[in-house]
C-alpha cells in the first residue's frame, strides 16, 4: 500500500517505484535542482525540510502554515517580515562544525512546535546542512540514535544525504552530548503536543519501503566507521610517521659517520620520511571531487543575488 503522505505525486504503482528509484540514483552524485523542485517535506508534526527556493515560495509557506524559518547556509538572511527567522551561516563542507549550532537550533525548533507553529528548516538544496540539524533535533526529542534519525528524514525526503563530515558530527553528538541535551530540553521546555516516537516508526517504515525497497541487506549509504575511528586512525598514522622519521634519521647518521670515516668528510645525507597515508576510503568519503552542475551554479548565484537585496 502506498503512503500518500510520502509520495508527492500518487500515480500508478509502476510509475511510483520508478519515481523513487530516480531519486535513489540521484543521491550518488551532485543532485540537480530540477530533481529537487518537488517542494518542502513534512518530517514531524510542525517540522519541515526544504531548499532555498521553498523558503521563498509564498504558496508553499501558506499551504503548510509555516510560522518559523531556520535558514542555514553561507548567505542566510531574513527574507520575510511575516515569519520568525533564525539565520545560521555555515558551509556545506565536511570540516564545517555544525555541532556548535545544535543547541540554539534545537531550542528554536522546539519552542515553535510547542506554541503550535510550523518550522521550515532549509539550506541551499535541502540535502545536507538542513537535514543534519533536523536529525540532531530528532535525536534530542526522541529515543532514537543518529542513524535512525537520518533514515527517518530520508523516509520523507528520499534524497536527503548529509556529507560524511556531518554524519560523523551526528555520530559524535549521539555518543557524547545527546543525553545531556535531552535533559536540558526537558528541564527548559514543556513537552510538544505530539508523539514524536510514534511518528518515527512511520518514517522508518517509509525508509525501508522507498529507499531500501524492502531489502534489509541493501546498503543504506551512511557513514559506517565506529565513533572516534577516524581520530584513532590519524593518531596511529602520526605515530607511524614519527617512527619512520626516527629510523630514517638514525640511518642517515650512520651513513654519514661511515662516509666520514672513509673519506674524512662528506655531505650529510637527507633523511627520507616514509608517510603512511590515511585510509583512502575515508578520504574519498570526505572529498567531493564532482563539479557543480549548472542548476547548482544557478541557485548559488540566485542566493548571492538575494543576499545583496
Amino acid at each position: 500500500m502506498i503512503n500518500v503522505r510520502i509520495v508527492l505525486n500518487p500515480l500508478t504503482g509502476t510509475r511510483i517505484k520508478s519515481y523513487y528509484f530516480h531519486f535513489k540514483r540521484a543521491t550518488r552524485r551532485k543532485i540537480s535542482l530540477c530533481r529537487m523542485g518537488n517542494g518542502m517535506n513534512r518530517i514531524l508534526p510542525g517540522l519541515y525540510v526544504g531548499n532555498f527556493r521553498d523558503a521563498k515560495d509564498t504558496e508553499q509557506l501558506k499551504t503548510n502554515k509555516i510560522t518559523h524559518i531556520l535558514s542555514i547556509h553561507d548567505f542566510a538572511k531574513k527574507l520575510r517580515d511575516d515569519i520568525e527567522y533564525k539565520c545560521v551561516h555555515a558551509s556545506d563542507t565536511p570540516d564545517q562544525d555544525l555541532t556548535q549550532f545544535f543547541s540554539e537550533c534545537i531550542d528554536f525548533i522546539h519552542e515553535a512546535r510547542i506554541k503550535g507553529g510550523n518550522v521550515l528548516v532549509h539550506c541551499l538544496a535541502g540535502v545536507s546542512r538542513s537535514v543534519t540539524v533536523t536529525a540532531a533535533y530528532m535525536m534530542t526529542v526522541t529515543d532514537y540514535g543518529w542513524k535512525d534519525c537520518l533514515k527517518a528524514v530520508r523516509g520523507a525526503r528520499t534524497y536527503a544525504n548529509p556529507n560524511f563530515g556531518f554524519q560523523r558530527q551526528l555520530q559524535a553528538y549521539d555518543a557524547d552530548k545527546v543525553t545531556m541535551e535531552r535533559e536540558r530540553v526537558k528541564s527548559t521546555f514543556e513537552p510538544v503536543p505530539y508523539n514524536d516516537n510514534e511518528e518515527m516508526k512511520f518514517l522508518l517504515d517509509a525508509f525501508q519501503k522507498f529507499v531500501l525497497h524492502g531489502d534489509p541487506n541493501r546498503d543504506d549509504g551512511l557513514y559506517s566507521l565506529p565513533h572516534r575511528a577516524y581520530k584513532a586512525q590519524s593518531k596511529q598514522v602520526s605515530t607511524d610517521r614519527s617512527s619512520d622519521d626516527v629510523s630514517s634519521s638514525q640511518g642517515a647518521k650512520q651513513n654519514e659517520d661511515s662516509q666520514n670515516n672513509e673519506t674524512g668528510g662528506g655531505q650529510i645525507l637527507d633523511s627520507t620520511n616514509h608517510h603512511t597515508g590515511e585510509s583512502q576510503d575515508v578520504l574519498n568519503q570526505n572529498q567531493d571531487s564532482e563539479e557543480p552542475d549548472n542548476e547548482t551554479v544557478n541557485l548559488n548565484e540566485e542566493v548571492k543575488n538575494t543576499s545583496k537585496i
